[in-house]
């Protein structure tokens, strides 16, 4: 009898987004690009030899490792390991210089032809953002339907009609890939429930896999390596009294506004209360500076502010920060997923969080709840956590267990299933 040799597949990822210059989007795109492979690479399954072509911006090219098919400051150990004699080879990768602007006409236009000249079976798209002409069949990942679910035109820079013009786009582009996908992958049942409900799709067709949290689960918390001089990071940072911490960008539908009115009163009642609100200086955080300024919060030339603005903040130092606040406050009207408040949890920072959208679901029992739409509400929980110092202890032995049922690793296999699913059809 003669075996046929099994056809080697071609899969694509579209990590234009991979590492810091995407945000949450990076750290999404690059946990399943460096995952994905180093599973495939482990396994010894004849449905793991896949081949890989994963598309990068000029800013983060180098930062991809194509040998090992991870940036090396990020391997695991167990599987870093080059195979030994007689072991299967690590699966062929090859990196492409994509660099396109996404969401831009040029997306539209060379990512298909990038994708066309690969000759790839699969194509994965981490985004809503897949060309209307994609080539290939494909996977795509939808975080959530915010653009639909909560249009605003502040939540853009551009002038109204602008915004109009982009949000039209924005919601053809996503109705397009929700339709034309092979599969989705929704990051929630939350966001899965959505989804067939707008775009009247299958339930079959929607794959819910869970985001991670520095593989805990694994044993291997990668997410803050440093240490550094605790005192010292929040000496740096105009940090000397107790704080509340929120971490995540300023778009309107993360309700920092409501906030800042919440913690007015609190600041009122307990003066030394700090409430600190990380995240990368933009035209959205400016605002937010300027709104705790009509309220003394934010005066110019304070020494001491009452609302801390520290900006991005390096991985090491945000341990440090999580580590020392009082209990991490998250207000947001609406969430795909919400990863800051499980990264909160497997540090060891009480959580106070909103009770819409998928957050129930993905923080369980291991958060106190507050109504967004309520601030006497908000006030009153972070209250609560505030006083008591046996529920805080509570909460962050239930945050540690909660944030443990997350992992990347488990994120990157199911993803991984899903490849082979599709490309076995």
């Amino acid at each position: 009898m003669t075996w046929k040799k099994k056809k080697i597949k071609k899969i694509g990822i579209d990590a234009r987004f991979y590492g810091p210059i995407g945000k949450g989007l990076g750290r999404y795109t690059q946990e399943i690009a460096d995952n994905v492979i180093k599973i495939d690479q482990a396994s010894k399954a004849e449905s793991g030899r896949n081949k890989y072509v994963v598309f990068l911006r000029k800013d983060n090219f180098d930062e991809f490792e194509a040998e090992a098919g991870v940036p090396p400051a990020t391997l695991q150990s167990g599987l870093n390991k080059k195979p030994a004699a007689g072991n299967r080879p690590a699966p062929t990768v090859k990196k492409v210089l994509a660099d396109v602007k996404w969401y831009s006409l040029a997306e539209q236009i060379l990512m298909p032809l990038l994708i066309w000249r690969e000759r790839l079976d699969l194509m994965h798209f981490p985004h809503f953002n897949a060309p209307v002409f994609c080539p290939v069949k494909f996977v795509v990942t939808i975080h959530d339907l915010i653009l639909t679910k909560f249009p605003t035109a502040r939540a853009t820079t551009l002038g109204p009609f602008l915004y109009k013009i982009k949000n039209l786009f924005y919601k053809i582009n996503i109705w397009l890939a929700v339709k034309r996908a092979k599969q989705i992958i929704a990051v929630s049942v939350f966001t899965k429930n959505d989804i067939v409900r707008q775009f009247k799709v299958k339930p079959d067709k929607v794959s819910v896999i869970y985001e991670g949290v520095a593989n805990l689960a694994k044993g291997r918390d990668s997410l803050f390596a440093a240490k550094l001089d605790d005192r010292k990071t929040l000496l740096g940072y105009n940090i000397n009294n107790p704080f509340l911490l929120y971490v995540g960008n300023a778009y309107p539908h993360k309700n920092l506004e409501g906030l800042i009115d919440v913690f007015v009163g609190l600041n009122k009642q307990h003066p030394d209360l700090r409430l600190v609100l990380v995240g990368q200086e933009d035209y959205f955080y400016k605002r937010i500076k300027d709104y705790a300024k009509q309220f003394g919060l934010r005066e110019e030339n304070n020494a001491d502010p009452a609302v801390i603005f520290p900006g991005y903040v390096q991985d090491a130092e945000l341990e440090i920060l999580f580590k020392k606040a009082l209990a991490y406050v998250f207000p947001s009207f609406y969430e795909g997923f919400g990863l800051p408040p499980l990264e909160a949890m497997a540090k060891g920072c009480p959580v106070v969080s909103s009770d819409k959208s998928s957050m129930p679901e993905v923080l369980g029992g291991a958060a106190i709840y507050f109504n967004p739409d309520d601030k006497q509400d908000m006030r009153d929980k972070i209250e609560q956590v505030i006083q008591d110092e046996n529920l805080r202890k509570d909460l962050i032995k239930k945050g540690y267990e909660q944030a443990k049922k997350y992992n990347w690793w488990e994120c990157a296999r199911k993803t991984l299933e899903v490849y082979n699913r599709i490309l076995r059809k």
